[in-house]
This record gives C-alpha cells, sequence and structure tokens, in this order.
C-alpha cells in the first residue's frame, strides 16, 4: 500500500488513470494465493493427523481385541483323561455332530472350571459334538437326551465329593449353539453341566497328532 501512496503524493508525477487500482488488486491477488496456500497447508495438516489419529485407534482397538479374547490356539496339548491324551492341531470350522473340537467354555462355566482346578482358564476344551443347530437337547435329572433318544448321564458330585452344576428342561439349539459332550466319560466337564456352547467359542476342528 506505501507504493501507491509513493506514486500519487509527489509533485509532477503522472500516475495513469487506474493504476493504484492495478496495484492493489495485484497485492489483493497475491495475498489471496499467501491465504490459500496457507489454507491448502492447513488442511493438509489436518488430514495427515486425521489419518494417523485413524490409524492409532485401529492399531489400539486391535490391541484391545487381542487382550479381550482369547488367543486363537493352532496346537493344542491336552492332559484332560475325558479325550485321548496327546497333540492335537485345530484344523477346520465347518463342523458337525460326532466331531472332535477345541473350544473355550462359557464364561461363567471357564471360571467355575478355574476355581475348582479342573482346567485353566487360558486352556480351551477338547470335546465332541453331540448336538447341532436344530437339535432339541434335553437334561432330565442324572440323563442327558438329544432328539429323545438317551446319550449320556451326569454325576451329582465330583471326584472331590463337591456338587455338580447342573442345569434342566429341554431346548432346541439356535443357529449358532452346539451341544459338546464326551458321551463315555460321565465325569468330563462339558455340556451336560453348563449347557450349549456358542459357535463363535468354538476355535475349530481338533485333529489327533500325537497320543501319550
Amino acid at each position: 500500500m506505501s507504493a501507491i501512496i509513493s506514486t500519487i503524493s509527489i509533485a509532477g508525477r503522472w500516475a495513469p488513470a487506474g493504476s493504484a487500482i492495478v496495484i492493489e488488486r495485484h497485492t489483493a491477488a497475491a495475498a489471496l494465493a499467501r491465504w490459500g496456500q496457507s489454507l491448502r497447508f492447513a488442511r493438509s495438516r489436518r488430514r495427515r493427523f486425521a489419518r494417523r489419529g485413524l490409524a492409532l485407534g485401529g492399531l489400539a482397538a486391535a490391541l484391545a481385541a487381542t487382550i479381550a479374547l482369547p488367543p486363537r490356539p493352532f496346537l493344542v496339548w491336552n492332559a484332560s483323561a475325558s479325550a485321548p491324551i496327546g497333540l492335537y492341531r485345530v484344523g477346520g470350522t465347518d463342523l458337525a455332530t460326532g466331531d472332535m473340537v477345541i473350544a473355550w467354555p462359557p464364561a461363567p462355566a471357564r471360571d467355575f472350571a478355574a476355581r475348582r482346578h479342573y482346567l485353566p482358564a487360558n486352556v480351551p476344551l477338547v470335546k465332541r459334538v453331540a448336538a447341532e443347530p436344530g437339535d432339541t437337547v434335553c437334561a432330565l435329572g442324572q440323563e442327558i437326551f438329544v432328539d429323545g433318544r438317551w446319550i449320556a448321564n451326569r454325576l451329582i458330585r465330583d471326584g472331590a465329593g463337591r456338587p455338580m452344576p447342573w442345569w434342566t428342561g429341554c431346548i432346541t439349539l439356535r443357529r449358532g449353539a452346539m451341544l459338546l459332550l464326551m458321551a463315555d466319560s460321565p465325569a468330563s466337564f462339558d455340556g451336560r453341566y453348563f449347557g450349549p456352547t456358542d459357535r463363535g467359542d468354538i476355535v475349530g476342528k481338533a485333529t489327533l497328532l500325537w497320543a501319550r
């Protein structure tokens, strides 16, 4: 703006009509360009920070999920006599009645088993699928039935004389639920005591690699 004042204030100097306006326009255009550049830079910085924030948020969520959920095992050593003792590999997830599976018991059952020292809370079960979605499972007294057919008994007390938890009644397994039960082992801590297992808690099919 000082260039404009100098041009019109010196005697004998003549400035063509509109010259001051031209200078003002050029100055305004330059200022506008600088403002636009600063705005683009600020927006670019915000986008970079936003991307970093999303990336960090995703990482935090992934870490939280890793902490909250038990890790998916690929090899499991089974030390319980309710299933063949040995090393198992986790296979596919296409399951049917009769398949051996590796699964996490429902949270209350997991805590119960850990308190009684049946199984550590961070160790999954190795069990057989006894009923699948659509089957009707009944727990009546000491007996377990699937679609009206007797499949197993259950104990009133464990080996230490403590009462075992029982559920009672008949349920038709919904989609995503399975009954896990070792029919030939009444002492097996399985679905006869804690009921159906959600499909999301079943890690996969169990294949025995090496038996002790």
